[in-house]
């Protein structure tokens, strides 16, 4: 039984060697021929010039640093920086909201919120906001005032601002 397996084995090798695949093998032979890899020449290397670095006495771009101030030195015009600060200087103008207005004695209120929640009554004549504001004039729709401004060159400047009142309808709208 052992030998019958091994000349079955056998018979069946022998009939895979036989010239079957002698095709096969000339195809292979003949694809290769003809076929010439084409490589670009390598660039030509520039030789190496070396920069002399003389930025030593510039100023260094990474550290923070004031801007000198121009010649005019501002004007003169600035805020009164020893005048005692109000509360609502202490929040962004943005984060400040009109929602109402009230009158006492003829003298015209706005009700403004502050981020915190709380409630505050100003009238014209005050201060408000980060940038020095200053209440010019109060409607039933909005606060108008002036704030003074720092440019980067210490030069001061005025720039009208105001706050519109924020009703239920249009919560998103507020600041011009």
């Amino acid at each position: 039984m052992r030998w019958l397996i091994i000349a079955a084995m056998s018979l069946g090798l022998a009939g895979c060697g036989s010239g079957q695949h002698d095709d096969l093998d000339q195809f292979v032979r003949d694809a290769g021929q003809g076929m010439r890899g084409k490589v670009e020449p390598l660039p030509e290397v520039k030789p190496y010039e070396p920069f002399p670095y003389e930025a030593f006495n510039l100023s260094d771009p990474f550290t923070p640093r004031k801007l000198k101030p121009s010649a005019g030195g501002g004007g003169g015009f600035q805020p009164d920086l020893n005048r005692r600060k109000e509360t609502l200087e202490s929040f962004e103008l943005e984060k400040l909201k009109m929602v109402g207005t009230l009158q006492q004695n003829k003298v015209v209120y706005a009700l403004i919120k502050a981020p915190d929640n709380s409630l505050h009554r100003v009238k014209v004549g005050n201060h408000m906001g980060v940038n020095f504001g200053h209440i010019t004039n109060i409607s039933e729709q909005e606060v108008k005032l002036t704030e003074i401004i720092e440019d980067s060159a210490g030069d001061w400047s005025e720039k009208p601002s105001s706050l519109t009142l924020i009703e239920e309808s249009n919560a998103g709208q507020q600041n011009k």
